[in-house]
């Protein structure tokens, strides 16, 4: 048996948390000309499969998601869009009725959608087109649930109709078709969902005011529906029925849609812009309609979202940038005058925005919700209705993030403010909170303003907002890249790094993804997991060679796997099990191509194998295989991926040292693999060969799997956790083993 001592300081012994640092527009509103309706759009970081849009824009109301599942609206309601039972306008946040577990919203112009764990769609408002899915045409101010709406994963909202994207990479819609945006030429509105044909390996959507886009895993953009601005980028102003390719884009990772243009942000960080442009919302310094996309000059973006005639960016930073229509106060610069290209917003720490039709919304890392532009209706949620040039905060609303990381032997948790809690083993100060005494229960780490962690077996690596990256813990190997070999019981900043957007820490080694989709790692390298063609240890930052636009890492106890944006997956370092993917064993100090493998949008490494997530929902594993950790009923080695038996519909992958966890669109979790000291969490210490039931969970949001033990978050925000416990890492204020989930204690 390969499995490691507890306290073994073997290099190996651990498995990274995987993090997109690049964004995706999922559930987009806004609004068209003069006479016709407004709505919204919103933008959102990928991570694992797609993050959900926690903050969506009517045409005169706003709509939020918190972290506990609820959801909460203002402004306008004359239509029961805030879902409150009432007709009447607020100009604070209101609870949605009767809604829980909800993990996305949407926004059309007077309507409203929330998107459940569980992948069931509700709505309420305005139904005058079938935009509320129940077969019906009449307003509801309580939610209702989509007919024939399952294993939903996204979301998004044109003025009276939408797009729902289900796991399977199939896109569905319903509402208005007056512009064929249902992708269908038989009716010109609908109350039940359509399937649009000629389109699969989808993996996001985004909705104009009549028009349609999807996003595919090659990186490749599709459209349909109204194009009399050029709107659907395909060199005409020809409407159409069934989707057509948006002309020269590729390597896209973000998309967004406005009235009547588009936004597609690359792979590099730069911003392709298409369509109606009366404004300058194309960012060109012109007004001029463009059929097909054209480059805007602002480089390393991170978010993009377009309103109905203006835009919004954010760019490595965190800095927010504006630029279009102003006439509202929209672009939040102070004044009233539009842009012809992108102004500075006067915000910083930008996570999530939302561009509507006269105002716009921002989320901070720190999950307060800022707003700015017009107020005619209380759409700010600043408890007035007067316009603000500048963003004013939304009164009585703090939509919380989170996240969790584990190491060897202890546990970290983000909490929505930026601050990290951690627990466990601090022999080499892995806490971070300047001593080295274990803890059972979660303590404060001397770090603030936290975006993203990932843990190696005893060192820990955090990204900060502003786009640097901290380290603390063991140095034996120079795996904190501080430039030294000495251990930190307190955070210390990794030389040299800037405009970082994603991380993930190995055994002994670190890795960094900066904005430009190159990638960085520093730390042990005897097997050349660091990629940069040799094997000695670095202790500060160096360039993975012949690596570039690439938007997911993930660091194993040897070798590393990166995603690109055309979908692949690169690997590179140990490779004695075949944990590289390529049909060898053999060893790489410089990336190679896994093969067989396309349309991939996670990934995550364990000891010695791999695993991959496929846009259709389907889970990959290559390289050892001894306790059944690739899940194919087998003991056999793979060194090329081979198809996780009996799973489908999963949304998210976690790789421990010798296990497996995946969270299916269902909110279950499924385990396999190593199961000494129930790391499984179904009741038992056998090992599987291929997947079963992690018990008494349900409603599960997010997971993390240790060397050990193994995490989970539900949907009312509570933590749970499983497996090893003898420095208390489950974080129950006990030491004691747990064959099935318990409840992390103090969080």
């Amino acid at each position: 048996m390969r499995e490691q001592p507890r306290r073994t300081r073997d290099r190996f012994g651990w498995w990274a948390l995987l993090l997109l640092g690049v964004s995706l527009c999922i559930g987009c509103e806004p609004a068209p000309l003069s006479t016709a309706p407004e709505q919204t759009s919103t933008a959102q970081p990928l991570r694992g499969r797609l993050a959900p849009a926690r903050l969506a824009l009517g045409q005169y109301h706003s709509v939020g998601v918190h972290s506990d599942g609820s959801v909460w609206a203002w402004g306008f309601n004359r239509l029961g869009q805030l879902g409150d039972g009432t007709v009447l306008d607020k100009p604070t946040p209101v609870q949605v009725s009767g809604l829980t577990n909800i993990s996305a919203v949407a926004a059309g112009d007077q309507y409203s959608l929330g998107l459940g764990s569980d992948g069931l769609v509700w709505a309420w408002g305005d139904n005058s087109s079938g935009q509320l899915g129940d077969g019906t045409f009449t307003a509801n101010p309580r939610p209702q649930q989509v007919r024939g709406m399952s294993q939903v994963v996204s979301l998004a909202s044109g003025f009276s109709h939408v797009l729902a994207l289900r796991s399977d990479g199939t896109v569905w819609a319903w509402g208005d078709n007056r512009y064929n945006q249902l992708g269908t030429s038989a009716v010109t509105r609908s109350a039940s969902a359509i399937r649009v044909v000629g389109l699969d390996d989808v993996v996001a959507v985004v909705a104009g005011g009549y028009s349609s886009l999807a996003l595919r895993a090659d990186g490749s953009v599709w459209s349909w529906g109204d194009n009399r601005y050029g709107q659907l980028g395909d060199g005409t102003t020809t409407r159409r029925i069934t989707p057509v390719r948006v002309a020269q884009l590729n390597q896209v990772v973000g998309l967004s849609f406005g009235a009547y243009h588009g936004l597609a942000l690359l792979s590099d960080g730069t911003l392709k812009a298409w369509g109606y442009n009366a404004y300058g919302q194309l960012g060109d310094g012109t007004t001029t309609q463009r059929a097909t996309p054209v480059t805007l000059a602002l480089s390393e973006v991170s978010t993009v979202v377009a309103g109905n005639y203006h835009s919004l960016a954010v760019r490595a930073d965190g800095a927010v940038w504006a630029w279009g229509d102003n006439r509202y106060r929209q672009l939040g610069t102070g004044n009233l005058v539009p842009s012809l290209t992108p102004l500075h917003a006067g915000m910083m720490g930008g996570v999530t925005l939302v561009a509507g039709y006269k105002h716009s919304v921002v989320l901070c890392a720190d999950g307060t919700v800022w707003s700015w532009g017009d107020n005619l209706f209380g759409q700010l949620g600043d408890t007035t209705f007067e316009a603000r040039m500048a963003p004013v905060q939304v009164r009585g609303l703090s939509l919380g993030n989170s996240d969790l990381t584990t190491g060897q032997l202890h546990s970290l948790f983000l909490g929505p403010s930026g601050q990290l809690w951690a627990w466990g083993d601090n022999e080499n100060g892995q806490l971070g909170n300047g001593s080295q005494q274990p803890s059972g229960t979660p303590l404060p780490v001397s770090l603030s303003g936290v975006r993203a962690v990932s843990s190696g077996a005893r060192h820990v690596v955090a990204l900060k907002s502003d786009g640097t990256v901290w380290a603390w813990g063991t140095n034996f190997d120079g795996q904190l890249g501080d430039g030294t070999t000495t251990d930190r019981s307190t955070p210390v900043q990794v030389s040299g790094l800037s405009s970082i957007v994603a991380i993930a820490a190995g055994n002994a080694y670190s890795f960094a993804l900066r904005s430009d989709g190159t990638v960085w790692g520093w730390g042990f390298n005897r097997y050349g997991q660091l990629g940069d063609g040799t094997t000695t240890d670095q202790p500060l930052p160096v360039q993975v060679s012949g690596l570039s636009q690439v938007v997911a890492i993930a660091a194993g106890g040897g070798h590393t796997l990166a995603l690109r944006s055309d979908g692949t997956v690169w690997s590179w370092g140990y490779n004695f099990d075949g944990q590289i993917g390529n049909g060898t064993r053999a060893w790489t100090l410089l990336p190679v191509q896994v093969s067989g493998l396309d349309n991939v949008v996670s990934v995550s490494a364990g000891m010695f194998f791999s695993l991959a997530l496929r846009a259709d929902g389907t889970v990959w594993a290559w390289g050892y295989n001894a306790s059944g950790q690739l899940g194919n009923g087998t003991t056999g080695l793979s060194a090329v991926p081979v198809r996780v038996v009996g799973l489908n519909g999963v949304s998210r992958i976690a790789t421990g040292s010798y296990h497996t966890l995946a969270l299916r669109s269902d909110g279950t979790v499924w385990s396999w693999g190593f199961n000494y000291d129930g790391r499984l969490g179904n009741g038992t210490q056998d090992n599987r060969l291929l997947p079963g039931l992690v018990i008494g969970l349900t409603g599960a949001t997010d997971i993390v799997a240790g060397d050990y033990h193994s995490f989970a978050t539900r949907s009312d925000g509570s933590l749970w956790a499983w497996g090893y416990n003898g420095l208390g890492q489950l974080g129950d204020g006990s030491t004691d083993n747990a064959l099935v989930p318990v409840r992390v204690q103090g969080l």
